[in-house]
């Protein structure tokens, strides 16, 4: 319990094992997606709005660019770098609040 409270203290940028492999990893893909793939979200879904049950056929070339589009990024390490630095920040944050940014944007936005 010690090392948790002094871990908290010292920001800590240790990861643990869950973080490496799945907290950082989905940021990377939420952020891809929203601001780096944008393009190619948007021509997907208009496809597959457009296409219904045939869009399994029919978008293939859009789902193919997505795809290319989201792994490119993800096999990025500045990139990563960058995710983790956002998520070891909002780890502090909240290790120094108790509140998630989602409750600290909530907050803001009733305040």
């Amino acid at each position: 319990m010690a090392a948790i409270q002094e871990a908290k203290e010292n920001k800590d940028s240790r990861l643990r094992h869950v973080e490496i492999d799945v907290l950082i990893p989905k940021r990377m893909r939420e952020k891809a997606k929203a601001e780096k793939c944008a393009d190619e979200v948007k021509a997907f879904s208009e496809c597959c709005a457009t296409s219904s049950f045939a869009m399994v056929v029919k978008c293939r070339e859009q789902n193919a660019a997505l795809r290319a589009c989201l792994t490119k990024w993800y096999k990025d390490k500045d990139f990563f770098n960058q995710c983790k630095e956002e998520y070891l920040a909002d780890r502090d944050e909240f290790n120094r609040t108790g509140k998630s940014k989602k409750q600290r944007k909530l907050e803001g936005t009733l305040a």
